[in-house]
């Protein structure tokens, strides 16, 4: 007799055996003809320029880790909304376990919409941030004193 375990690693050798199967018949099946353009790499329909070692801008972290966020929130959300709108459990806990729930997640998805206001408001969410504004310095020194000094001193 198999225990439940058994069946557990049946079903995984089961799995990888199924996946070799595919495998080798994909092999045999597909056409194999390499040539100089099917073995360059594929950028997007553009053509690779330069080092592919380069550094990646923040903001891309950043809008994925917010994506994320959000992706977790609909992990936690679609439960939630399942046993909530179950009629016999909110009947056996006498409505409380429901406005218990709604409460709780209503304080969830309000911090997040703070989070979410806040990564708006500081531009996360914009895909290229305005530069900074340099504010306006009133010198005392007059501005053609400046071109003359870079003049002389060979700076343009």
């Amino acid at each position: 007799m198999i225990s439940d375990f058994g069946y557990i690693l049946l079903f995984i050798l089961a799995a990888i055996a199924l996946l070799g199967l595919m495998l080798t018949i994909a092999k045999f099946l597909r056409p194999h003809q390499p040539n100089e353009e099917k073995l360059t790499t594929y950028e997007s329909g553009e053509d690779p320029l330069g080092n592919a070692n380069i550094q990646f801008n923040v903001r891309f972290y950043v809008i994925a880790l917010i994506f994320v966020l959000f992706e977790v929130e609909l992990l936690f959300l679609f439960p939630w909304a399942v046993v909530f709108g179950n009629e016999d459990l909110i009947a056996q806990t006498n409505g409380q376990w429901g406005w218990f729930a709604l409460a709780e997640m209503t304080v969830f998805i309000g911090i997040l919409i703070l989070g979410l206001a806040y990564a708006w408001g500081k531009g996360y969410l914009d895909w290229v941030r305005p530069k900074p504004q340099v504010p306006a310095i009133n010198s005392p020194v007059p501005a053609d004193l400046y071109s003359q000094v870079n003049e002389k001193y060979g700076k343009k």
